[in-house]
């Protein structure tokens, strides 16, 4: 008990660490002074082989770390919350998805819980970046004029989130050693 518990644990601050290598090591800048990266995809698979609770913490934590890291330090709290809360909806669906007798294929899985937690991404930005413009003396209607820009970036971002964990989660699934919110 107290072994696997301790794996999980520990699988979970490896997907944490990964999660920031993701965010981190490949980076497309965006005119709107961001970037898109594959941390997405990691975020997913939090959620996916963790569960929605645990996953939510090595991803929250992850891409905090990435954003820390980068000197993207008015980001790091939201970072936190909204990656977390993607993670959170996005393995609560797979997991969903994954039990009764109406399994479908994992890739499906990740599309269907994949789209709506990224939903939760892009709408969690707009709504951190629109607070932090207000903050600064925006005007609503001016701030959500100047951050719906990025809009179409944190979708992209998100596509691509889904797509790197399609064609993980299958592979990682195959390995037995793999400690995930089922068997763990």
């Amino acid at each position: 008990m107290k072994n696997a518990s301790l794996r999980k644990i520990i699988f979970a601050a490896l997907m944490a660490a990964l999660t920031t290598v993701a965010t981190m090591i490949i980076r497309i800048p965006t005119p709107t002074q961001g970037y898109i990266h594959l941390g997405d995809g990691m975020v997913l698979l939090c959620g996916a082989l963790l569960g929605p609770g645990l996953g939510a913490l090595a991803a929250g934590i992850g891409s905090m770390l990435s954003d820390l890291f980068a000197g993207y330090m008015s980001y790091v709290p939201g970072t936190f919350v909204i990656k977390a809360l993607t993670a959170m909806v996005g393995g609560w669906l797979y997991l969903r998805l994954s039990a009764g007798a109406d399994r479908r294929a994992v890739p499906v899985r990740v599309v269907l819980s994949g789209i709506p937690a990224e939903a939760v991404m892009v709408i969690g930005y707009f709504l951190y970046e629109m607070g932090m413009e207000v903050a600064m003396g925006s005007n609503a209607a001016a701030a959500a004029t100047a951050v719906a820009v990025g809009i179409p970036m944190n979708i992209v971002q998100g596509v691509a989130g889904i797509i790197v964990c399609a064609v993980l989660l299958p592979v990682l699934s195959l390995h037995k050693g793999i400690v995930t919110a089922k068997n763990g």
